[in-house]
């Protein structure tokens, strides 16, 4: 049996590539048509159509962006593979993971620490929101325990690049951190040390605009004691100041009054885990409780949470969660799996990591561009 050479293969190759989208017709035209297409079917046809589906002038789809860390925290090296900690993009077309093109410019990924002998028990916090179609860097720690980032590290998927911030005013860590609409809110937190002018802090970053604005400052510092999310939704930020079932104290920030608001009651009493709104403040608030796994969403009007997805072993101690267009994505298994739910079907299925990798956060956001069509 004669097999093709490598020129043979590398013509047919070179002929696929170059034939149109649509017979008939010019691409830019076949590329509208082929625009209302699900991506999944256009990746399972050809070569061309799979190009056409990554490049900037095609419709971007949405992907699950994971920030991971290393479950054996060995010596690094300085190859950027040995990095504790890693930013990656799970393409749903392909089914596979892939790193985001670039590290963070500044600092270097090896200076933001996940663990320290001081702290045994619990994890070090990075805080990261998804806004305005950006992936931002907000609050991590070094490994002398002191704010490492000073200006917010912003991935832009359509350029396929890092860019710094501007910088923060007082670096942090430990705070509450949020997104709504283009804009990113740093609450609360410590700095170098405990400041109790910082620990009422709030600032916030419009991406579309130049540097931090000051905005009404919390009544006290309760909300410095842990990393917690700022859900923007209906208008506002919501949050509480400890994760999980313990007894804790919520807060409402209304983003068009500058003003805090008590939290309702029926609402803090379900908040009993990570929690993450639909679609950036449009849609509803979604909680996965850390006891017993249940997925619920908040009813406003109501003021009480209503069940999504009952009980789930995995799903327990769940580390993050993210949501869009009705799909809940949820780190379970301790953050070694992410469990993808759609909240409108009840269908499930869940997504493996890359081998020896962990979940520390999790977003949706366009796919990465992959050059010119």
């Amino acid at each position: 049996m004669l097999l093709p050479s490598k020129r043979s293969l590398l013509s047919a190759t070179t002929a696929e590539d170059l034939q149109p989208l649509l017979p008939g017709l010019p691409d830019n035209i076949a590329q509208l048509c082929l625009s209302s297409v699900p991506p999944s079917l256009l990746f399972s046809v050809c070569r061309s159509w799979r190009r056409l589906i990554y490049s900037p002038s095609f419709p971007p789809f949405l992907c699950l962006y994971a920030l991971l860390s290393k479950t054996d925290q060995s010596p690094l090296s300085d190859d950027e593979e040995d990095d504790p900690i890693g930013f990656f993009i799970y393409d749903p077309i392909a089914g596979s993971w892939s790193r985001l093109p670039e590290s963070p410019p500044d600092p270097p990924i090896r200076r933001i620490i996940v663990s320290h002998p001081c702290f045994l028990s619990r994890q070090i916090a990075i805080q990261s929101v998804a806004t305005g179609g950006r992936l931002v860097l907000l609050a991590a720690s070094d490994d002398r325990l002191l704010p490492a980032l000073h200006r917010p590290l912003v991935f832009h998927p359509a350029s396929r690049r890092w860019s710094a911030g501007p910088p923060i005013s007082t670096p942090r860590r430990w705070c509450a951190a949020g997104s709504d609409y283009g804009a990113v809110y740093l609450v609360s937190g410590v700095g170098s040390t405990y400041r109790s002018d910082v620990a009422r802090s709030v600032e916030r970053w419009d991406l579309r605009s130049g540097n931090w604005e000051t905005l009404a400052p919390l009544r006290d510092g309760r909300f410095c004691r842990e990393a917690v999310e700022a859900v923007g939704a209906a208008g506002k930020l919501w949050m509480v100041n400890v994760r999980g079932r313990g007894a804790k104290e919520g807060a409402v920030y209304n983003i068009g009054r500058d003003q805090w608001e008590e939290m309702p009651s029926g609402m803090m009493a379900g908040w009993t885990g990570p929690a993450a709104s639909d679609d950036e403040g449009a849609g509803a608030i979604y909680v996965v409780d850390e006891g017993t796994g249940e997925v619920r969403a908040y009813e406003f009007e109501e003021d009480s949470w209503r069940l999504v997805a009952p009980a789930e072993e995995a799903r327990k101690g769940a580390v993050a969660v993210t949501a869009s267009k009705g799909k809940v994505c949820v780190a379970v298994c301790g953050g070694h799996a992410v469990e993808v739910f759609d909240a409108r079907s009840g269908r499930k299925w869940v997504v493996e990591l890359p081998s020896g990798m962990s979940v520390i956060d999790l977003h949706v956001l366009p796919r990465v561009s992959e050059g010119e069509f």
